[in-house]
């Protein structure tokens, strides 16, 4: 694996580099350690609106060049927001990286936040939100994230709570942005065709000039342990019956992590760590979709956690059979679950778990975009030594590992059980944004 070079800026900035020859291309991420964690009652859905206004141009990328800009010379960008972060991307032809590298830095410091784009981009969001409350399995998972997190703050949805979207300044945009987006809370990332020595010599040049600001405050309220299990009903339109199982998980940085993601291929089929890009693995081979899908409890069946600064969740979501009810479905999800507390896996089938799991990693980070999203990503929760070090982590789980994980982590008392119930009627047209 190509080596990595790792620089600390004296603004704070971290850098990342990857030189890979394999194609004339260059991925650009840039993250910053900001998400709707640090939101505070109020003022959710902040982080995801100061991305919209990133898009908004600055005195020198006005909006109206930006596409183009971008389009014309080759490349594709985007960016997302999430929990515990927010990133851009481009992803560039290597001998037009210039054009990333100067509006990135440019973003840093001087987007406008023009009033009269603060008021669009307040319809814009407001829209998006009302297609997602069209979607069923919207409703339910904001409904169990909720009562899984009545503390902390990924108790909200990134999109924020429609009551904030209404009443969010121009001043509170700006000010999220001001105190979040400085180089000693960013980390840039870059994988691709370059040379090393070169392109870090002009990410000095434009970053160098940019001073850190304060340490952003966090927010910190730990969850409190889980009292009891919790059950909560949806509903809303649709035709389709949905079971949604939550337990309470663990972050991205802990040693559990491993056995729960050789767990998760078991039960439910590999997640996909790489939210952005990558194949897939077929779940057929599952034991919930035995037990489930082929014995028409349920029409579909999918799992998994995602790697995060905090505790989060490990979630099961079944799509019910329009023949069976969601009692008879959650019983057979609970008779799998107890297996495999009280009955060690055979090796040869923790041996098939691992192999699925390790080939889902794979095929998201084969190409140069997914390499340099790997760089930052596992920074933002732990360091890009556990991307290294992964496949030999998943390597090392013993059927005992699951076993003692599934008792740890699997307890009822530790879980929300959400059920979308729906009323017939159809459900409202909605458009991409």
């Amino acid at each position: 694996m190509s080596q990595v070079t790792q620089v600390t800026l004296d603004n704070g900035l971290k850098i990342l580099l990857k030189e890979i020859h394999t194609a004339p291309l260059i991925s650009h991420w840039l993250w910053y350690r900001v998400g709707s964690k640090d939101e505070s009652t109020g003022k959710t859905g902040i982080s995801h609106w100061v991305e919209h206004m990133q898009f908004k141009g600055t005195p020198q990328f006005p909006a109206s060049v930006l596409d183009k800009a971008i389009s014309r010379e080759g490349g594709n960008w985007n960016a997302f927001t999430f929990i515990d972060w927010t990133t851009y991307y481009e992803t560039m032809p290597a001998a037009k990286i210039e054009l990333a590298l100067r509006l990135e830095a440019d973003r840093m410091v001087n987007s406008t936040f023009d009033p009269a784009e603060v008021d669009s981009e307040r319809t814009v969001i407001l829209s998006e939100r009302e297609g997602s409350e069209n979607q069923p399995l919207f409703l339910l998972g904001e409904a169990v994230q909720a009562a899984c997190f009545r503390v902390h703050p990924y108790h909200h949805e990134v999109i924020g709570d429609t009551a904030d979207l209404h009443s969010l300044t121009r001043a509170d945009l700006y000010q999220h942005y001001r105190q979040f987006y400085v180089p000693n809370n960013a980390i840039l990332a870059l994988a691709g065709d370059f040379d090393t020595a070169s392109l870090l010599e002009r990410i000095r040049q434009l970053y160098d000039p940019i001073p850190p600001g304060p340490t952003p405050a966090r927010l910190h309220r730990p969850e409190p342990a889980a009292q009891g299990e919790i059950r909560l009903t949806v509903a809303g339109p649709g035709e389709t019956t949905y079971l949604e199982v939550a337990y309470r998980s663990v972050a991205g940085s802990h040693p559990d992590f491993f056995p729960l993601a050789v767990l998760d291929s078991l039960l439910s089929g590999p997640s996909n760590l790489n939210m952005f890009g990558g194949g897939g693995v077929s779940n057929k081979t599952s034991r919930l979709y035995r037990a489930l899908v082929e014995k028409e409890l349920a029409v579909g069946v999918s799992g998994g956690s995602t790697a995060t600064i905090d505790p989060f969740l490990y979630s099961i979501t079944l799509t019910i059979h329009p023949d069976r009810t969601p009692e008879q479905a959650l019983a057979a999800l609970d008779s799998e679950i107890e297996r495999l507390q009280n009955e060690l896996v055979a090796p040869d089938e923790i041996a098939r778990a691992i192999k699925q799991a390790r080939a889902m990693f794979a095929f998201g980070a084969e190409n140069i975009t997914n390499q340099a999203f790997w760089l930052g990503y596992a920074e933002m929760f732990a360091s890009y030594d556990w991307f290294l070090t992964y496949l030999n982590q998943l390597a090392s789980v013993t059927p005992a590992d699951v076993q003692r994980v599934a008792l740890n982590y699997f307890k009822p008392q530790q879980r929300v059980i959400g059920i979308y119930l729906p009323n017939g009627e159809p459900q409202p047209e909605t458009s991409d944004d």
